[in-house]
Formats: structure tokens, sequence, C-alpha cells
């Protein structure tokens, strides 16, 4: 399991809220720290309406990453009506159909007849008639369009999937399973895609030798195997982690044990849990 350092003063506050809430650990507490904050925010949010309140936590749409292109899963008003759904792996159009305004897609599944990769809510792109499509075809742009439009998506769905997670585990509600179904879907996708995912956004998924830097301690880590292959979860791996002041590419030669890197397990519920604190970043 990863390690992680703290002053001497902040182990000293850590250990009096453990003897006086009765924790069996300092792991227990920081735990109950980080749910009550993400629920406080949860709650921020919830309190701004009462008509807010009565709503389901959804992805926070805000402005499209790429104008003319939605992920299937938060498609509210397609433009005239019309859907154009396209592969984000090929780029390849799965089906056109018009439906009704407001649209509200909770399941969707189906299968690209060009790379067969089995898609859902959570991958298929809508292109609208306002996009130029044609363009982006002829200049070759538009998979990099499509991907992204998932990207963004995916990253605005995880944060929000963390704040569900902690208001399910503080009311017994089954929402955590769908949390987890979500994390693990879009783990397969990054494996299937083969997407080099950017550096300036936070990652979805551990891919074998890449080396990834947790902001919230500076520390750096690289993937070294994965350990599982779970139908239903995310894997656990092994990785070698380095300290925050080291850079793990230099030569070995001349370096301590402990700045070499210490290799270790992460398991498939720490992976899941670092992937949606949304604190691990892709180095290049």
């Amino acid at each position: 399991m990863p390690t992680v350092r703290v002053r001497e003063w902040t182990k000293e506050r850590i250990e009096a809220i453990r003897d006086a809430e009765s924790h069996s650990s300092h792991d227990s507490v920081i735990k109950s720290l980080l749910k009550d904050r993400r629920l406080a925010q949860h709650v921020d949010l919830d309190e701004e309406t009462t008509e807010q309140q009565a709503e389901p936590p959804t992805v926070d749409t805000g402005e499209p990453a790429i104008p003319g292109l939605t992920v299937l899963a938060e498609l509210d008003r397609p433009d005239n009506g019309v859907l154009f759904l396209w592969c984000p792996n090929c780029e390849n159009e799965i089906a056109h159909v018009t439906v009704n305004s407001p649209l509200s897609v909770e399941v969707f599944e189906i299968e690209c007849q060009q790379c067969l990769t089995q898609l859902d809510q959570h991958a298929l792109v809508a292109i609208d008639l306002s996009y130029p499509i044609e363009e982006r075809l002829v200049d070759g742009t538009l998979v990099d369009d499509l991907q992204t439009c998932v990207t963004d998506y995916w990253d605005r769905a995880l944060r929000e999937a963390s704040t569900a997670a902690v208001v399910a585990s503080e009311t017994d509600s089954a929402e955590d399973t769908s949390v987890d179904r979500l994390v693990w879907r879009i783990d397969r996708y990054v494996r299937e895609f083969g997407w080099e995912w950017p550096t300036d956004v936070p990652i979805v998924a551990f891919e074998v030798d890449g080396t990834y830097i947790d902001t919230r301690t500076d520390e750096r880590f690289t993937v070294v195997e994965r350990l599982s292959n779970n139908r239903t979860d995310v894997d656990s791996y092994r990785v070698r982690r380095f300290p925050a002041n080291e850079d793990e590419s230099a030569p070995e030669a001349g370096r301590t044990d402990d700045e070499q890197g210490r290799v270790e397990t992460i398991e498939s519920e720490t992976v899941a849990e670092l992937i949606l604190e949304r604190a691990v970043q892709r180095v290049e």
C-alpha cells in the first residue's frame, strides 16, 4: 500500500482523533476525514436550491470541450432532434436516429461494426448538425475531437462519481455499485482504445510502464506490471514509487535503495480510490 509522509504535528492530531473516535488505524481516520469533506461539498451544492436537492447527482456539463460533440450519457437536447452516433475509437458512424427532446439516456449498448468495440452511453459520441464533420474528416482532425470530447466527459463523470460514492456510503445506497462499474468500464475503454492520456488531465486508468505523479504528495511512481485481470473490477498493480524530489529516469548508479524506488503493490480498491480522487497525472 502507498506510504504517506506527514509532519509530527499532523500525526499527533490524527492520533488524537483516532483515540477520541475509536478508529482502528491512522488510515481509518484519514478516510473518515476525506468522506466528511466530500459529503460537505455535496451538501453545499445541494443547498443552492430545493429543486436541486430533489435531483440525483448529474455530470456538470458546462461548456462542451468540442462544440457540436457530446457524449451520449449527458446529451439532453439534440440539435433538431437528430442524433449521429459515432465510435471514438475508429471514427466510424454507428447510427443515425431521430429522437424527441429533451432526451435522457440511462443505458445504451451497441457494437461498432468496424472495430467491434462494445460501446455504451459513456463512450458513444453524438455529433450535432452544426459540427463541420466533412471538413474534419478531410483534414484528419475528427479523431482528435472525438478523443477530446470523451476524455473531458470521463474526467467530469469520475469527479461526480466520487461524490456519489460518498453519499452512497453514508446512506447505504446501491449507488456505489454503479460507481465501481463506471470506473471499471472506463478502465477497459482506455485499454481497448490505446489512447495516450494527456498530461494535463488526471488519469482514468493505470498503464503498464506508465509514469505518474500524485499531485497531493508530489511522489512519482512507475507501473511495473498488472497483477490481475478482473472481469468486473479494476485490476491491481505492482509499482515502483519514488520520493518527491527524485528523478526516476536518472541512472541507478550511486543512488540509495530508497532513491531507486520502493516496489509495492496497489490493490484494486486503492487504484479506484486514486482514480476517483482525480489527483494522479501522467508524466511525459
